[in-house]
């Protein structure tokens, strides 16, 4: 199997950086809602936390890394100004349309809130650490953050692949 320089980017760019990003997710919620002082020892809570921090940076290093690749590298590909472009073949045709206008519109622009909030969920846990056990008004709210980032990634993550499918960037 080989890959151009183009379906190099689009795999790195959906299939590792994305998917890392959203696969531990899993581990970060996990830590942030274990991280609850009534159930740990104070031990724990550092063990936690800094497996915790490091993770949070993993994440939020592969949120931008993925933005950052999608806008800047793969997504100029697809709106070439060319109609053989991915963008203009969903645009000419009325079926497929709305791939393009609610789809790919998403991505552009709800993608990047994604890193945003990964980087304030990062800043907290760090700022916080060890309180976050103590204080469920910001564990909670953090949480929120948390999920929202994931949720807006992962829907720009399954319309990144419905758009490769109909219209892939050769």
């Amino acid at each position: 199997m080989s890959l151009n320089l183009r379906e190099f980017w689009t795999v790195a760019h959906g299939m590792i950086f994305g998917a890392i990003y959203l696969l531990a997710f899993a581990g970060g919620l996990a830590g942030l809602w274990s991280m609850r002082g009534k159930l740990l020892t104070t031990e724990g809570v550092g063990e936690r936390l800094g497996r915790m921090r490091l993770g949070m940076w993993v994440m939020t290093v592969m949120a931008w890394l993925t933005v950052i690749s999608g806008t800047y590298i793969v997504y100029p590909w697809y709106r070439a100004p060319i109609p053989e472009s991915p963008r203009s073949k969903l645009v000419a045709d009325v079926a497929m349309k709305a791939w393009h206008s609610f789809g790919m519109e998403w991505k552009e622009h709800f993608g990047w809130f994604s890193p945003i909030l990964a980087t304030a969920v990062l800043y907290i846990v760090l700022r916080y650490g060890d309180s976050l056990s103590e204080r469920d008004d910001i564990r909670n709210a953090v949480t929120v953050l948390f999920v929202v980032a994931f949720l807006g990634a992962a829907v720009a993550g399954l319309f990144g692949a419905f758009l490769n499918k109909v219209a892939p960037i050769l």
